[in-house]
């Protein structure tokens, strides 16, 4: 008998439940996975409200975590039993104490990598690798957008950049973040509670915009990032912490510069397993080269998944938030 959060039905934090599960044994091609920390991230809440549809209810949010493989299937070469392994991969189900997966979703983890480490930066640091190296490739000179540059992926996303030779704009909604932002290579952190970020980037870069937006907010920043960019420039729309984006005219693009839109997800991006360990061994490596540092500025018990969805959707979080079996 293990213990997982369970939801029953959509809606607030409360949803969440603690409660004993039965885990099958592992089948063919896949692993059983004992957990030593969990990541928390947006992505979850959406499951949680419904606004993502889980493939049925009642079910275990989660998409992130690390620990330590117990038992494998029939067929599986991936991993063996005793490795240490961590994942950011669907179906939903990392808010357990273990879990069964597809073997292949697993990535076997360095020396240099700590568990917790892992937890808190698969999901999020391979979301910035393929934003930056491969929805738009920042190049060195470039200058970019980054919105919420003081939360999990803004923080690993603007010291990547940083280290690829970019000029790192951020949004951020408070002092204390734009210090945060500031001292993880952010250059010119933006608080859009006291300036109008359009007009700031387009001080920043005398008027021409920014190469590329990188927009996890959606709907109350997606028609202003657009007006950030120069002309031919991308918007990689990737996120809806606001709220989904539910109407847009194509014609716009071309009105503001002939630009590119895109709606990515890391898991399109790592769908093919020889991509997913190209992702994160680019990751591990900026970790382990000091260029990029991931921060843990939270910590929750697992069972108290709650009080963490409490501070993530309060805007009471910057860097990772992490859950401990």
């Amino acid at each position: 008998m293990t213990h997982a959060i369970r939801v029953h039905q959509h809606g607030g934090p409360e949803v969440m439940q603690w409660e004993p599960v039965d885990l099958p044994a592992p089948g063919p091609g896949e692993a059983l996975v004992r957990h030593s920390c969990v990541g928390v991230n947006y992505i979850d809440v959406y499951f949680r409200t419904g606004a993502y549809p889980p493939a049925q209810l009642p079910f275990t949010p989660g998409m992130e975590a690390a620990g330590v493989v117990e038992a494998v299937g029939d067929g599986v070469t991936e991993v063996a039993v005793g490795d240490r392994v961590a994942y950011a991969a669907p179906p939903p189900d990392a808010y357990a104490e273990r879990r069964v997966i597809a073997a292949h979703r697993l990535v076997g983890l360095p020396e240099e990598i700590a568990d917790e480490q892992a937890a808190a930066m698969m999901l999020k640091g391979m979301t910035a690798q393929y934003l930056l190296r491969r929805t738009y490739r920042v190049q060195p000179g470039d200058t970019i957008l980054f919105h919420a540059a003081a939360g999990g992926v803004g923080l690993i996303a603007c010291q990547w950049a940083k280290a690829l030779g970019a000029t790192v704009i951020g949004t951020v909604g408070s002092a204390e973040k734009a210090e945060l932002a500031r001292r993880h290579g952010c250059d010119h952190p933006v608080n859009y509670n006291e300036e109008d970020f359009v007009e700031r980037v387009r001080e920043i870069t005398g008027g021409e915009g920014v190469a590329a937006v990188y927009d996890s907010v959606g709907a109350d920043t997606f028609e202003r990032s657009l007006d950030c960019l120069r002309p031919l420039g991308v918007l990689a729309s990737f996120g809806q912490s606001s709220g989904p984006v539910t109407s847009f005219n194509p014609g716009l693009l071309a009105q503001k510069g002939s630009l590119y839109l895109t709606r990515p997800t890391l898991f399109t991006y790592t769908a093919k397993r020889q991509d997913l360990l190209d992702t994160a061994q680019e990751l591990f490596r900026m970790v382990a080269e000091r260029k990029v540092a991931v921060e843990i500025h939270q910590r929750f018990p697992l069972a108290e998944a709650a009080e963490a969805h409490r501070a993530l959707e309060g805007r009471r979080t910057t860097g990772s938030t992490v859950l401990e079996p």
